[in-house]
């Protein structure tokens, strides 16, 4: 009995040492997969992963091309709404014309009598210079009259009388001849160095009739670009003056990305290195590929509505971002198209440096539209035709300031839009 109660009593023997030696083997392929992962990691970093640049603070932007009127008044038709796509030169509101037409009218009836007037000082350079021939022979034959009755003033035949009156006459004559030279040289002065075209009256009417045309025409506002409307804020019957907004068109097919970097990021950036790009809209299947073409002059914060106010005493050092502007391939653009202000997630590879820092060429293909040139033409047009036929059908052999259109041809007028 008493030995079995000492082996009851007796404590439980110490844990066997292959429990120790298994923690102790764990616990060094840890550190070793540790070391291991730190090391692959380093290999990764130094050999890859640092030659990349990127950041999920990056959005599409765009033009916003806005569509204002250049004349004001009232909103008769809109030919297009949000979300719809149109095309340059498109008309897309149109405004009520009754008032330019009038004006236009009255215009072209002053353009047309100021031509007739000025073949009428032309003509008379033809008349005041007979006129001219007319009085130089008053003249000879005066003076021919007081030559013959000196000449047999001895005789008797001739009293002092008559040769009184063959000198007033030939006096008469002379002034009747300089008056009608100094008229001829009035005349002259106002056609001289001109034609009828070119002629100062012409002109100004000329003006008048073209400013009264693209009045006229400007109450059809056209699309400047093509691309999709929005932001329609017009409505039918509203009362506009020139410069209001009314709607806008967003061209998708030229959008970029404006990349926000941290100033840390973009001290191997360079205009020219490769960038791939992810959208949240797509998700990572879908990968665009562009190019950095330049960066912003200064950070968002400097550009802010309310910058910050940095050489306070309340001041805190945050790391600044800079906006870097991306190319995006337009192919791809075409088969995923984006819209302005989506999310892109985007990476810089930033192994080649030949490229600049900075931009140090201008923009070779300006942002521009043609749109408005038709109507500078159509009014151009119409100057010269109803010169034409104001002027006999002729045309000056000068050069011109608008070319002639043949006589009886349809007047231009802008395209009218289809109510909506």
């Amino acid at each position: 009995m008493s030995n079995n109660h000492q082996t009851a009593g007796t404590p439980n023997p110490a844990p066997p040492a292959d429990n120790n030696g298994k923690r102790k083997r764990l616990l060094i392929s840890l550190t070793a997969a540790l070391v291991v992962a730190g090391i692959g990691y380093g290999l990764y970093w130094g050999l890859y992963a640092r030659h990349f640049e990127n950041t999920d603070d990056a959005y599409v932007a765009g033009n916003v091309v806005q569509v204002t009127p250049l004349v004001g008044g009232t909103v008769v038709s809109i030919a297009a709404d949000d979300t719809q796509l149109v095309t340059a030169g498109q008309p897309l509101i149109q405004l009520d014309r009754a008032d330019s037409q009038v004006a236009m009218e009255q215009a072209e009836a002053q353009l047309a009598q100021a031509v007739r007037e000025v073949r009428t000082l032309y003509v008379n350079n033809g008349s005041l210079a007979a006129n001219v021939s007319l009085r130089q022979a008053d003249v000879a034959k005066a003076r021919d009259d007081l030559r013959r009755r000196q000449a047999i003033a001895g005789s008797g035949a001739v009293s002092n009388e008559e040769i009184s009156h063959a000198q007033t006459a030939l006096k008469a004559a002379e002034s009747a001849l300089l008056a009608s030279q100094e008229q001829l040289a009035s005349n002259k002065v106002l056609t001289d160095q001109t034609t009828v075209e070119k002629h100062p009256n012409v002109q100004r009417a000329a003006a008048n009739l073209r400013s009264a045309y693209l009045a006229f025409a400007r109450s059809t506002m056209p699309a400047p670009v093509t691309g999709y409307v929005a932001k329609r804020s017009v409505q039918v019957g509203q009362r506009v003056s020139p410069g209001t907004p009314l709607m806008a068109v967003v061209p998708l097919d030229q959008v970029w990305v404006d990349a926000n970097f941290k100033e840390v990021q973009i001290n191997h950036m360079r205009v020219g290195q490769p960038v791939e790009l992810e959208a949240d809209v797509y998700g990572s299947k879908v990968k665009y590929t562009g190019h950095v073409v330049g960066f912003s002059a200064g950070t968002g914060a400097a550009f802010s509505l309310l910058p910050a106010q940095n050489a306070t005493g309340n001041w805190i050092k945050v790391v600044q971002r800079l906006p870097v502007r991306i190319a995006l391939d337009p192919q791809q653009l075409k088969e995923h198209p984006l819209r302005v202000g989506l999310s892109m997630n985007v990476t810089v590879d930033v192994r080649k440096e030949e490229g600049a820092a900075m931009v140090s060429a201008t923009a070779a293909k300006p942002l521009q539209t043609d749109v408005y040139d038709k109507v500078a033409q159509d009014a151009d047009d119409l100057i010269a035709r109803v010169i034409t036929l104001n002027n006999g059908g002729r045309t000056s052999s000068a050069p011109s300031a608008a070319p002639a259109a043949a006589p009886g041809a349809t007047r231009p007028v802008a395209a009218k839009p289809a109510n909506t």
